[in-house]
């Protein structure tokens, strides 16, 4: 065992003094050390609740012969971190993530792990971590939100940023909104549509490393505690048998992921993250293949914000593996791959069925027949940008309009609130890139504010930043090179024409080559926006969304 370089033989006599002055026994340090390590805290509802499902989890280790020793994680709530200079840690927290877990695993070299996240970063920073460290794993999030209820009305978090939109439209009142605030996230779990969280820990069921019910079950069931012990158990099968991240997290694991994130409409921000873990499995994930899988994958789902269903809805409707089921029937999977179940993802799924089919549409009358993400390029996004297609209203798919400058998202915001973006108007918020933002903010209040003020079938939003999975819209982000790095975003004015084009994938600034090639020339970077403390060494060392912001 690996654990037995920290607590075998005579000259680890002082570290066993250590771990028994914690209280733990002889038996204890026999067994197989596993870390859980557990993101809890008291600043993200998705995370409040963790310490239940980190003790189920030790349970399930006991069980199953193992000892158990808990190690914290940090996590970052995008939601309170949202349109303030919390949001520029967001995306860089994850790198943070995974760090902090490779050197707690290293540090006390654990035997194997049970990682506990439930938001955003987190997810796909301890997926990172599991392919870094590459010792036995399995995930177990918290789960998803129920959504709220209020008058016999659906809410949920997307729905309180667009209110602010319509308060400030004179549609709502605050009282209105008041009332709002005090229904729409009614307790623990990640929030409850198909945003981030909830898509990261759906497509790591399709990535092998976490239970059938991952990232569907509802935070507040039972069935979530008894998952968490059974993660337990199963860690420990896992590692008798040897069963490594790298083992399967292959490429056609993150193929059958990017599968089901295009069947299920998922957040953008996966087309960020699913190449970043790749990246620590010694696999290259780039645009194209995102463009091709979605070619050939129906979208089967619209939960919110690109529809009416969330993710209870997709728990009783069969879940993840009833989605993978209809998928399989069109031969869109590998089915032939390991999973930390112990079975194959054929074997997984065999006895999943869709429960509902207003949910989870059949395969041959889905939504649309292309998946919920496209990848677009042009003269304006020459390495690429991504839009969240499922969730575009039909009137924005193809569009021309003049563009309207802002250099942050705050003033973006500001102009959008009062009243200065009209109809046609295609925004254009840059130097919000990993590089410039630093941190690539997402930005869910201006696409909410658009949406709230009754602009989103008639205004689109562009940026090298990034969107939250609870946007909506045509807000088309990851615009590649960004504008720190001299991307032609850099030298869009004020009034320039710009075409989106989603159908045929494009987007494109309408200038001549000679009139390109001139600002190209005369455009120099500006001055960083944070030169120092972690922020300033990101911005210094991440590369391009494009290739998942990762730091090189």
């Amino acid at each position: 065992m690996k654990s037995d370089k920290m607590k075998s033989g005579i000259d680890r006599a002082p570290h066993r003094s250590l771990l028994k002055g914690m209280g733990y026994t002889d038996e204890e340090l026999n067994r197989p050390i596993i870390g859980v390590v557990n993101a809890k805290n008291e600043s993200i509802p998705g995370h409040i609740h963790l310490d239940k499902i980190a003790e189920a989890v030790k349970s399930g280790i006991r069980m199953a012969g193992g000892t158990p020793i808990e190690v914290p994680c940090i996590g970052v709530c995008d939601g309170t971190a949202m349109n303030h200079r919390g949001m520029n840690y967001s995306l860089p927290s994850r790198e943070l993530v995974a760090d902090g877990i490779e050197s707690m695993a290293e540090a006390n070299a654990f035997d194997a792990m049970v990682m506990i996240p439930n938001c955003d970063k987190i997810v796909p920073g301890m997926l990172m971590a599991a392919a870094r460290v590459n010792i036995p794993a399995v995930m177990v999030s918290g789960g998803p939100m129920l959504a709220g209820r209020q008058k016999g009305k659906t809410l949920d978090l997307t729905m309180m940023f667009e209110a602010v939109g319509s308060v400030r439209a004179g549609t709502m009142s605050e009282e209105e909104l008041y009332e709002m605030e005090n229904h729409a996230c009614p307790g623990c779990g990640s929030c409850s549509g198909m945003f981030t969280a909830n898509s990261m820990n759906c497509l790591t069921e399709a990535l092998g490393m976490g239970l059938p019910g991952n990232g569907t079950i509802p935070a507040v069931y039972g069935e979530r505690i008894r998952l968490a012990k059974e993660a337990g158990r199963k860690v420990m099968e896992v590692l008798e048998k040897g069963l490594l991240p790298r083992d399967i997290m292959t490429r056609k694991a993150f193929e059958n992921a990017l599968t089901l994130d295009m069947a299920l409409g998922c957040s953008t921000n996966s087309v960020l993250h699913l190449p970043a873990i790749a990246y620590e499995a010694g696999i290259v994930i780039d645009l194209e293949i995102v463009n091709t899988i979605s070619a050939r994958t129906p979208n089967l789902c619209k939960l919110s914000p690109a529809g009416l269903h969330h993710m209870q809805d997709l728990y009783e409707a069969g879940g993840v593996p009833a989605v993978l089921k209809e998928l399989a029937s069109r031969d869109l999977l590998h089915l032939d791959l390991p999973t930390v179940s112990g079975q194959t993802l054929s074997e997984m799924i065999e006895r999943a069925q869709v429960l509902d089919h207003d949910v989870i549409r059949p395969v041959d009358k889905p939504y649309s027949s292309t998946g919920g993400i496209a990848v677009l390029r042009g003269s304006l996004a020459p390495d690429g940008a991504v839009v969240k297609r499922s969730a575009v209203a039909l009137e924005m798919m193809v569009h021309q309009g003049p563009a309207r400058i802002f250099e942050s998202e705050e003033d973006a915001y500001q102009a959008i609130l009062s009243g200065q973006i009209k109809k046609q108007d295609v925004i254009v918020i840059r130097y919000e890139g990993p590089r410039g933002g630093p941190g690539m903010k997402e930005m869910l209040s201006p696409t909410a504010a658009i949406a709230g003020m009754g602009l989103d079938k008639d205004v689109a939003l562009i940026t090298d930043g990034r969107f939250s999975g609870a946007t909506r819209g045509a807000s088309i982000g990851h615009v590649s090179p960004e504008a720190m790095a001299g991307g032609p975003i850099a030298i869009v004015e004020e009034g320039d024409m710009i075409s989106i084009n989603i159908p045929e994938g494009r987007l494109d600034l309408l200038l001549g080559e000679d009139e390109l090639k001139s600002r190209m020339e005369k455009w120099k970077a500006p001055a960083p926006k944070v030169s120092h403390g972690y922020l300033g060494r990101y911005a210094r060392m991440v590369t391009s969304a494009n290739t998942g912001a990762v730091l090189k």
